[in-house]
């Protein structure tokens, strides 16, 4: 990378307010696990199930894996916090995990993919952090023919609603195999982001009823930073949506084909994913126009008013100019006379204020004063076909 391409780099992210990757010193043997020094200590939470009985271990340790997988049709490990590398290694030892997909693992900053093994599937998808964030992590899944591993970066995780669902003996994911299990993660992944776009449409409302109210620089920072956070969402959703239409369509032997009509569905839930952040993206773009829009209406306002006061004052002005010439009316009957009569100054102050009475009514009867009519259109008429029904 060149110097300009690591300054923009480093811009962008204090910017964004993200982490740099981990660098790994250059010449390391493919597959070398390099741990980011500010990642928390990894945590083991084991849930491992069958149709008749199910067992979670929190925290849990590699050695009590073991036993379980003799004797649960499905073991589920999840990982949390990639900050001890002989934790990760000793997992990937034990589910006979290849070299390179665990260095991924711990390298966070990997594109959304899924790679096939022998004996495993693995997957990189983004995952918000919890139902309230809007801040994203990796997750990395694997797939095996009765284990399902997860790690995420932090300890904080959106599968509460599969662990109720394990609890509950009657459930089709307590019934099912390890592939299902797999699907139910990514599904609760894909819908997570559903209500942190809700939140995001709801706050983009707000912000055009304001924009259009009262719009100040303060709008103005609320609506960039709400479009920074979904352009964030895309980059997120938008390779998730490419990785489990490929899933649904591929031919891995690790996933049934009732599992893959369960990924179809939760393809389809990506694809509206993708489209709200992309309908609330242009919402965002607009609302920066009707922004900028209103600052301008507002500035063409204030050069109204000071125009028509302008324009009322120009012949008061006028007039009095004239009158302040001082010409001696002793001089010449011509020189003012008016200036020796009663009622001069009433008259001249009344004349004054007759045509600034009148440029004021013309101003309104045109429409540029208050909200007067532009023209004798009623709203009925202006509605397009209005004239069409009435005929």
């Amino acid at each position: 990378m060149t110097a300009g391409g690591i300054a923009v780099s480093r811009r962008r992210r204090k910017k964004t307010g993200s982490a740099p990757p981990p660098v790994a010193r250059p010449g390391l043997p493919p597959g070398t696990i390099v741990v980011d020094p500010n990642a928390p200590p990894s945590c083991l939470r084991v849930t491992a199930y069958g149709p008749q009985r199910i067992t979670e271990l929190e925290p849990a340790t590699v050695a009590d894996i073991e036993p379980l997988l003799d004797d649960f049709p499905v073991v589920w490990v999840h990982v949390a916090g990639l900050g001890d590398a002989e934790t990760i290694e000793a997992t990937g030892r034990l589910f006979g995990l290849h070299p390179l997909a665990l260095e991924d693992v711990v390298n966070t900053h990997q594109r959304d993919k899924c790679d096939e093994y022998d004996e495993h599937l693995y997957l990189v998808v983004r995952m918000l952090e919890s139902i309230e964030s809007e801040h994203t992590e990796q997750l990395s899944l694997f797939l095996g023919e009765r284990f399902v591993l997860s790690f995420a970066e932090t300890y904080d995780d959106c599968f509460d609603p599969v662990r109720n669902r394990l609890r509950r003996p009657e459930s089709r994911l307590r019934n099912s195999g390890a592939d299902y299990l797999f699907y139910a993660l990514l599904d609760v992944v894909v819908d997570s982001y559903f209500p942190v776009l809700e939140r995001l449409g709801d706050r983009l409302e707000g912000l055009e009823d304001e924009v259009l109210a009262q719009p100040s620089r303060s709008t103005l920072a609320r609506i960039h930073h709400t479009r920074r956070t979904l352009q964030g969402l895309r980059r997120a959703i938008w390779p998730l949506r490419d990785v489990v239409g490929g899933l649904s369509r591929g031919s891995s032997r690790l996933l049934g084909q009732q599992t893959r009509v369960f990924l179809r569905d939760c393809h389809d839930h990506a694809l509206r994913a993708v489209d709200l952040v992309e309908t609330y993206r242009e919402f965002g773009s607009a609302l920066v126009d009707v922004y900028l829009s209103s600052l301008g209406q507002r500035t063409n306002e204030v050069m109204k008013v000071l125009t028509i006061m302008a324009t009322i004052f120009i012949p008061i002005t006028f007039i009095a100019g004239v009158y302040g010439m001082n010409f001696d009316p002793d001089a010449s009957p011509w020189n003012m006379p008016e200036l020796r009569w009663r009622w001069g100054y009433p008259a001249c102050l009344l004349l004054m204020a007759l045509i600034a009475l009148a440029l004021l009514v013309w101003f309104r009867r045109k429409g540029w004063l208050g909200e007067g009519p532009l023209s004798p259109t009623t709203p009925q008429q202006a509605l397009p076909g209005a004239s069409d029904t009435e005929a």
